[in-house]
């Protein structure tokens, strides 16, 4: 996601409930939407910084965590150096892949004991656990489906973690041509990786719905897939669409 654009064009539905606490919290590239049910912005600023000091560490040590585009042995006891590493190697992608998503990942995880509901953006992916549902607007850059759709998600008892990875908009590295690739799981993290990977798939003019179908049954912890380019849509599993 674009950081200029509005974010609250894209998570609309819970800002307008009554009862959560927005505030943003930026660390260095970390740049955190929060909404959750008290303001925790000492403790969720406190948890940036020790994730990425965790992380920049680790790649002093191993520079290949930071430079691989495809799995890399990983030799830590911090857990989001294993969740990164466990996400690249369940999608077939390089570590820092994942970054973004278990960085929102593991400091929602943090917050939880503190409050029952949480939603947190970092850079476009997010970490959510939300009693009620919410709606996601999709940014695809020049497409002209860019925020005329959006993603229902259910809420429940159980977090879900959205990424979208893009390879015209933003600055992260994609060998693909999508607009937008976005995923649903139970991780942002996966999600976050996997996103990438099924962006990477798209490179035709066309989106092969053929092709993305067949891939997907790599990735059984994927809950749905959303695709645009251009004027093209593709939608599997549990995404509802809505228009936003």
């Amino acid at each position: 996601m674009q950081q200029n654009i509005d974010r609250e064009r894209f998570y609309r539905d819970i800002l307008n409930h009554s009862g959560f606490e927005r505030f943003q919290v930026r660390v260095e590239e970390t740049d955190l939407l929060v909404i959750a049910e008290k303001n925790l912005k000492n403790e969720v600023e406190t948890q940036a910084i020790k994730q990425r000091d965790i992380i920049k560490k680790y790649i002093k040590g191993h520079p290949e965590f930071y430079t691989s585009f495809s799995p890399v042995h990983c030799e830590s006891d911090e857990e989001i150096i294993r969740l990164m590493c466990d996400s690249s190697r369940m999608t077939s992608t390089g570590p820092m892949a994942s970054v973004a998503g278990a960085i929102a990942e593991l400091i929602g995880r943090s917050i939880l004991p503190l409050t029952s509901q949480v939603f947190i953006e970092n850079g476009g992916d997010i970490f959510a656990l939300m009693h009620r549902d919410f709606t996601v607007g999709i940014y695809a850059g020049n497409s002209p489906l860019s925020l005329k759709v959006g993603i229902r998600v259910s809420g429940g008892n159980f977090p879900v973690g959205i990424a979208t990875s893009s390879g015209t908009v933003g600055h992260s590295f994609s060998y693909g041509k999508a607009d937008a690739a976005t995923v649903l799981s139970g991780s942002a993290a996966f999600s976050d990786g996997a996103a990438t990977y099924f962006g990477n798939l798209v490179n035709a003019n066309t989106i092969e719905k053929d092709l993305l179908e067949r891939e997907l049954e790599k990735f059984p912890f994927i809950h749905g897939l959303l695709v645009i380019k251009g004027k093209e849509i593709f939608a599997w599993g549990q995404i509802e669409l809505v228009s936003f």
